[in-house]
């Protein structure tokens, strides 16, 4: 994982100025930026197969808020929606959506880091993929999830040392109706998970004391989610050494020993043998089942690779070794080719479950992230883009493709790129994920040990300040999804918004358009549609 410096003040203010041209109060010494609204909106969407045509009013507040001094560097977007429905085609619906990065330096080299994130998201794979979360769209969850914990880091003579501490939590609603085809075996329902996850590092630089470079790292962590009873516990320890080559180049080689182990208990079964669920749909935990391993590895991994660092703006990883049975491939790119321009690629490949791959990858999001002007995109479920050069953002779809109860192996590769210049700020972002889920072969009523499931995603961002009171932002992006579970079938879905702001003093007027196409293989599903959006929106 690429960790980035926070974003500068100018940077953050720009941000927020972008996502909303409204008043803001600052206060001299602590340099804060902040601006609560409230809004009034009304939406159209239109079935452009069948002619159905639903609206429905929107009632919203929310705060944009960042700071930028010397020791805190935070950003918070949070929106609370009320969907008030004109006729019986959609219900009255509350919508949070809201994305929270921050870090603050206690003292010289403790520190504190948080995130907080509430979004709308796709639950069962299999199912619909909405794209634009206008109206009571299927197969979609609301869900909030947040992390925090310290970090130290100090110098002993010529060894470097550091720790952290992280502690997350998650949580998903039932997902809404339609999540999978008629006849079709479902999932049982993602609920909660409480993790902890503990590190410890010390390292020397290369030519200090010896010619190369050591570093000794351990950590343990753990997470217990509600369905099923599920666990994860891991525990590793490992040694690196980097040889340098020449002044850009070094040579690294680690291996180390690690445990993790994924178990659960089995689903209450009926005389019929069917999952008990409970008022809420999810599986009923049999009491007198044992604990069942879904997963272990249990041994000694190793890797070998390069690093490349021309400048301080760029810099290359590549690593390739043993783990988890079969070879791994990992890396990491990034390039900042101005303070305003910037790049990032990740290759990964780890066992995960869904509360610890979301705490990680909120925990890579930056500390000023351009937000988004209208209730369309602004979901937090996709990209999310920098500010900066130095931080240009990241993807959330490797996580968001479903919501998985399984434990699963993750591979995949994510990248980024963000760029200011003048008046317009410019995002992209794109990736392929893979997951090979684990479940007990002896449990009653999963479906889902030893298959694949898969996704490929793009986005586009692109905001254009017009004049000191208006401007444009675009966002278009496509998602392809393909499934090895029962009933899976390969699904696209794609969209675009384009959307115009103005500003009167503290009133701000925005009117959107949209555009969604989805379809599901085989004839089973697809929906095209469009939607329209005009809203009025008052700063205090």
């Amino acid at each position: 994982m690429i960790r980035k410096t926070p974003a500068t003040l100018p940077s953050v203010a720009i941000a927020l100025a972008s996502a909303a041209a409204m008043p803001a109060h600052a206060q001299e010494g602590r340099r804060v930026v902040v601006a609560p609204y409230i809004e009034l909106g009304q939406v159209l969407d239109a079935d452009l197969n069948s002619g159905d045509v639903l609206t429905y009013t929107s009632l919203a507040a929310g705060i944009d808020a960042a700071v930028a001094t010397a020791r805190a560097q935070a950003q918070i977007s949070y929106r609370y929606e009320r969907r008030i429905s004109w006729d019986d085609d959609i219900g009255d619906d509350d919508i949070h959506s809201g994305l929270a990065r921050g870090t603050l330096r206690l003292v010289p080299g403790l520190s504190v880091e948080a995130g907080a994130l509430a979004t709308r998201t796709r639950a069962d794979i299999r199912g619909a993929a909405p794209g634009l979360l206008t109206g009571d769209a299927d197969n979609v969850s609301q869900l909030y999830s947040l992390y925090a914990g310290p970090s130290y880091a100090s110098l002993i003579g010529p060894v470097s040392v550091g720790a952290d501490y992280r502690i997350g939590y998650t949580k998903a609603e039932t997902p809404n109706r339609g999540t999978v085809v008629a006849g079709v075996p479902r999932l049982d329902y993602y609920d909660d998970s409480l993790s902890h996850l503990a590190t410890a590092r010390a390292s020397i630089a290369p030519n200090t004391i010896l010619p190369v470079g050591l570093t000794a790292s351990a950590g343990y962590e753990r997470e217990d989610a509600g369905q099923l009873d599920a666990r994860y516990e891991g525990w590793y320890g490992r040694g690196d050494v980097l040889l340098p080559v020449s002044p850009t180049v070094a040579l690294t080689a680690g291996a180390g020993y690690e445990r993790i182990t994924t178990s659960q208990r089995d689903p209450l079964l009926t005389a019929a043998r069917v999952p008990v669920v409970d008022g809420n749909g999810r599986f009923v935990s049999d009491p007198a089942s044992p604990r069942r391993v879904a997963y272990r590895t249990d041994g000694v991994y190793y890797d070998a690779g390069v690093v490349w660092r021309p400048n301080r703006r760029t810099s290359l990883e590549a690593h390739a070794g043993k783990r988890y049975g079969t070879w791994s491939y990992t890396g990491a790119l990034a390039y900042q080719a101005s303070k305003d321009v910037g790049l990032q690629v990740q290759v990964y490949d780890s066992v995960q479950t869904f509360g610890r791959q979301l705490r990680q990858g909120l925990a890579s999001l930056p500390t000023g992230f351009v937000n988004a002007r209208d209730s369309y995109s602004q979901q937090f479920n996709g990209c999310v883009f920098g500010t900066s050069g130095d931080a240009p953002g990241g993807c959330l779809n490797d996580v968001f493709q479903s919501i998985s109860t399984a434990s699963y192996r993750s591979r995949g590769i994510d990248g980024v790129l963000t760029a200011t210049r003048g008046r317009s700020t410019f995002g992209a972002g794109a990736g392929y994920s893979n997951r090979k889920l684990f479940a007990p072969n002896s449990g009653s009523g999963i479906v889902t040990s030893g298959l694949n499931d898969q996704s490929w995603y793009g986005q586009l961002f692109y905001a254009r300040t017009l004049t000191s009171d208006s401007g444009v932002n675009t966002n278009a992006f496509v998602n392809y999804y393909d499934s090895d579970l029962a009933g899976g079938e390969d699904i696209l879905s794609i969209g675009a918004t384009a959307s115009y702001y103005h500003v009167f003093g503290r009133l701000q007027t925005t009117g959107t358009v949209g555009l969604y196409h989805f379809d599901q293989g085989s004839g089973l599903a697809s929906a095209l549609s469009a939607q329209a959006l005009i809203s009025a929106r008052y700063t205090f």
